[in-house]
């Protein structure tokens, strides 16, 4: 009985907007991996390429990137529910472009059209940061990432059976409108969610466009009302999500012609990655709330090298090794890097900080993937996944000397 007392006491947290926020996360992820999994070799058969991938990218990061200084200034102002909950939906819908898809083209749109949507997101980042306690923050954070692994991991085994059972085109389709469905299940509710800051602002639909200069001004003006540990933070993980985006794309591309693993093995790749990130998420949410939160960053830098090694002169073997180094290294670098943003950032300006963080880190790996697809088609296929290597020592020191833990986290 004790045993189960101090299970309570440690996940009793877990309650109200942060426990809706998790559902409907369960929702989304038990389907958006499906067709993340051949999407790459989709855009092949719908006439594009390489280049075409990129570009995609390319769009849609740049659509993303638009709408973060005014969601993070919304967020701020109007308050962060109104936002989630109605553009769920339109993310929701959006996915039908992919799932009709005719050529490329319906692709690029229906891109577009979801990443513009993510204007939330600034405001979910946001909420989930009013709705942990400071001394929860890292624990908090592997559990988002443990709720995600546990629902993703079927996922790319599902659409593998789906490739297997009615081709990669029509199996893709299947994909996606199962994305279209859940992601409308989760929008529903959100509907339930309540407000986490008091504004006394009502929300005028006309003056949003002509918001956007004043969020503009006020996401610069924010780095003068945070610790400037805050700006280095942002730099560093700047650097390693463009590094990572010059690749990522590609994944499945490369690893399916040039190292020639069967398609239906590549679904069964991506599973150990997710089962990885289940086993390990709340040990390291524990170690980050205990240790703090640069060690794990660090080692998550450090991490990355071996893995995209072990990708890049893979095998078969190799990628069940690469993969799962991989999911820890994701672990360790978003849950750190979160808990970090949060104990530095006050409770009012984080909605402007993560707009701004979100719009440079989206410009920036709307650029890698550009870059990345003209390497790969025109100069080197292993190009793209080698870069991130020649970043990782800027990054590592940035945060050891110009990154400090704060002695008091914000709430």
């Amino acid at each position: 009985m004790k045993v189960i007392g101090r299970i309570k006491a440690e996940f009793a947290f877990i309650q109200g907007n942060f426990l809706i926020l998790i559902l409907s996360w369960i929702l989304m992820d038990l389907v958006s991996e499906m067709p993340l999994t051949y999407y790459g070799l989709y855009v092949k058969e719908l006439h594009g390429d390489e280049f075409i991938i990129g570009v995609i990218g390319f769009a849609a990061s740049m659509a993303l990137a638009s709408v973060q200084f005014p969601g993070g200034y919304l967020a701020d102002k109007y308050g962060r529910k109104w936002l989630v909950s109605s553009m769920t939906f339109g993310v929701a819908l959006s996915y039908l472009f992919y799932a009709l898809a005719q050529s490329w083209e319906w692709i690029l749109i229906g891109a577009v059209m979801a990443n513009l949507c993510l204007i939330y997101q600034p405001a979910l980042f946001a909420m989930v940061m009013d709705s942990l306690p400071s001394e929860k923050r890292g624990l908090g954070f592997s559990i988002i990432n443990l709720i995600v692994s546990v629902s993703t991991t079927p996922a790319p085994l599902i659409a593998g059976l789906l490739y297997l059972n009615y081709g990669l085109v029509d199996g893709m389709r299947i994909c996606y409108l199962l994305v279209v469905s859940f992601y409308l299940a989760a929008a529903i509710l959100r509907l339930r969610l309540h407000e986490t800051i008091q504004t006394s602002e009502k929300i005028d639909f006309k003056g949003l466009l002509r918001s956007y200069p004043e969020s503009l001004k006020e996401s610069v003006k924010v780095w003068k009302k945070v610790p400037s540990s805050t700006f280095y933070l942002f730099l560093s993980n700047l650097l390693f999500m463009f590094s990572l985006s010059i690749g990522q794309p590609f994944f499945v591309i490369y690893a399916t012609e040039v190292l020639l693993i069967e398609k239906f093995y590549w679904s069964i790749i991506l599973t150990t990655l997710f089962i990885t990130m289940i086993v390990i998420s709340l040990p390291i949410g524990k170690l980050i709330d205990k240790v703090g939160r640069k060690k794990p960053l660090i080692a998550a830098h450090l991490l990355i090298i071996p893995a995209i090694l072990l990708f890049v002169y893979g095998d078969l073997t190799r990628l069940f090794i690469a993969f799962p180094l991989i999911g820890g290294v994701q672990l360790m670098f978003f849950s750190s890097a979160a808990a970090l943003r949060a104990d530095l950032v006050p409770k009012e300006q984080r909605g402007k900080v993560q707009g701004f963080t979100s719009f440079f880190n989206y410009v920036f790996m709307a650029l890698g993937n550009l870059l990345g697809g003209f390497l790969y088609r025109n100069v080197s296929q292993q190009l793209p996944f080698l870069l991130p290597i020649i970043l990782v020592p800027m990054e590592i020191l940035i945060i050891l000397f110009l990154v400090k833990e704060p002695s008091q986290k914000e709430l």
